[in-house]
């Protein structure tokens, strides 16, 4: 399940792949549309570049403000794709990812992006990682496994299918823990990876734990260990800095929607007010109660507060997780993601940019 399901129409839901796959020229194509309209699109997810905040939504609109969140302009952007997430590494260095398999890049602080590749070049790049794992197979190999060839096989003939089909699954969330290391997490276990600041990709979702291939919807680092949240109460932990993977304790089996490291603790929250906290990396975990039914979609933490977003106007805040307090924010608009700045909290969410104040939510 993934977090923009949320605000998908019936009809929406009920499109036939044939259509779908009709407009995906488009959204590749065709550059985000300039309008005063985009200040009020879904947006999934917000950051801050520096001094300035970059939000990212739907139709490709990827917004930036320089005055803590009071106004803002729309960058120039080269597809209409459901954009997901968006990560800087420096103040003008940035990624976001998106429907299609898409991957931007900007190196003007969020103002303008380009097109990095889409889910055409990871197609390719599935149709060739199995080729390669196919042309490396041993004889010891088979003998410790003799069902690998077939596997591998099935695999090649599904990564030929999905390039035959298009670019239809969507990237989730980018994530670099530090300028030349990052990680691409999307739909069905797809995952890579970069080690020369994004100038190439590699996919490692076969050396994952995930056999059923379920959504990778977010990443942190705690200390020394990474570690990835999906559906289905999937958490893996790397030790290593991702070269290898193993599968941690669940405290339930719904979605996670996000996962945060604050102050030595390792939350993770999804859906219907489920937030679990860890103090030892992610083998065990306790809920946090909280008063609120809602799901929750996005974290933030800074080292001194952390703060919850979710449905329904939700936010939490607090510096520790036994002082978390739900905020009054007079709304009931859905919120996906938050940032702290010297003015207060600044969430994205379906009707675009809601801004809290230290004492109360203004518009």
């Amino acid at each position: 399940m993934l977090k923009y399901f949320n605000y998908l129409s019936l009809a929406g839901l009920l499109l036939s792949t044939s259509c779908v796959m009709a407009q995906q020229p488009d959204r590749l194509d065709q550059p985000s549309p300039m309008s005063p309209a985009a200040h009020s699109v879904l947006l999934t997810d917000i950051t801050q570049a520096g001094e300035r905040l970059v939000a990212v939504g739907d139709f490709g609109v990827v917004l930036f403000s320089d005055d803590q969140g009071h106004s803002w302009s729309q960058a120039q952007v080269p597809v209409t794709t459901l954009l997901t997430s968006v990560h800087f590494t420096s103040s003008e260095s940035g990624w976001v990812t998106g429907h299609d398999g898409v991957l931007l890049f900007s190196d003007t602080a969020g103002a303008e992006w380009q097109l990095f590749f889409d889910g055409n070049q990871i197609n390719q790049k599935k149709v060739d990682y199995f080729e390669a794992q196919i042309a490396l197979l041993t004889d010891d190999d088979l003998a410790d496994d003799p069902f690998l060839e077939d596997d591998l096989a099935f695999d090649l003939e599904d990564a030929q299918f999905a390039l035959e089909e298009g670019p239809v699954n969507p990237l989730l969330n980018v994530w670099f823990m530090n300028q030349q290391t990052g990680f691409l997490l999307g739909a069905y276990g797809l995952a890579l990876r970069t080690d020369d600041g994004g100038q190439h990709w590699s996919i490692f979702s076969s050396d994952l734990p995930n056999p059923d291939q379920f959504h990778l919807n977010a990443m942190t680092q705690l200390n020394d260990s990474l570690v990835i949240a999906g559906e289905a109460g999937l958490l893996l932990r790397s030790d290593d800095q991702g070269h290898s993977w193993y599968e941690l304790p669940s405290p339930y089996e719904g979605s996670f929607f996000d996962v945060i490291a604050h102050q030595e603790a390792l939350f993770v929250l999804g859906l219907r007010g489920h937030l679990f906290m860890s103090l030892d990396g992610g083998f065990d975990w306790q809920e946090i109660p909280v008063d609120t039914t809602v799901s929750f979609m996005g974290a933030y933490s800074d080292g001194e507060r952390l703060a919850i977003a979710g449905l329904a106007g939700t936010l939490l805040s607090g510096d520790q997780p036994e002082q978390l307090q739900l905020l009054s924010t007079g709304t009931r608009q859905h919120f996906n993601a938050v940032v702290r700045t010297t003015e207060g909290w600044v969430l994205a969410g379906e009707q675009g940019i809601f801004r809290q104040g230290k004492q109360e939510g203004t518009q």
